[in-house]
């Protein structure tokens, strides 16, 4: 009789011991962690290129502010400047916003002042589509540019 139990625990051993099923069990688990890992991939990518094309869009603004003859020409021109290099990066910005200190301008001619103008963009992630990632990012960029001492109030 104990040769009768034997195979059928040789066999159960070997049931035990048996693979297969577990690589789809393998690629259930991590094929999720996988895809959640490509998605960071391309939100962190898409920031850094977001981040490196509004890169010196403040400074651009500001040096044209700073050409301007009044602080509400100069508002202009910075918030007209940003949106078109924004746009001319190719970087979709759901929201714009440019801020400028025209401050300088109620400065005397002759004395030094400045036009500072910060920019900010807010990006849109949403469509990465991953859940617990965020859906939008705001990225900013400040310059100040120098005014002309030597600028004529007429």
């Amino acid at each position: 009789m104990s040769r009768d139990l034997q195979p059928a625990t040789n066999r159960r051993r070997w049931w035990w011991r048996d693979d297969r099923g577990s690589e789809s069990v393998e690629l259930a688990i991590l094929l999720p962690i996988g895809l959640l890992l490509v998605a960071m991939l391309v939100v962190g990518a898409r920031i850094a290129l977001a981040g490196d094309r509004i890169s010196g869009v403040a400074g651009i603004a500001a040096r044209d502010a700073s050409l301007a003859r009044s602080a509400v020409a100069a508002q202009q021109m910075a918030t007209d400047t940003a949106t078109a290099a924004l746009t001319s990066q190719g970087l979709h910005c759901i929201d714009v916003q440019v801020r400028v200190d025209t401050s300088g301008f109620s400065a005397p001619p002759g004395t030094s002042a400045s036009v500072t103008v910060a920019v900010s963009c807010t990006v849109d992630l949403s469509d990465v589509g991953v859940a617990g990632l965020p859906g939008s990012r705001t990225l900013t960029d400040s310059a100040t540019s120098p005014l002309d001492p030597a600028r004529d109030l007429s």
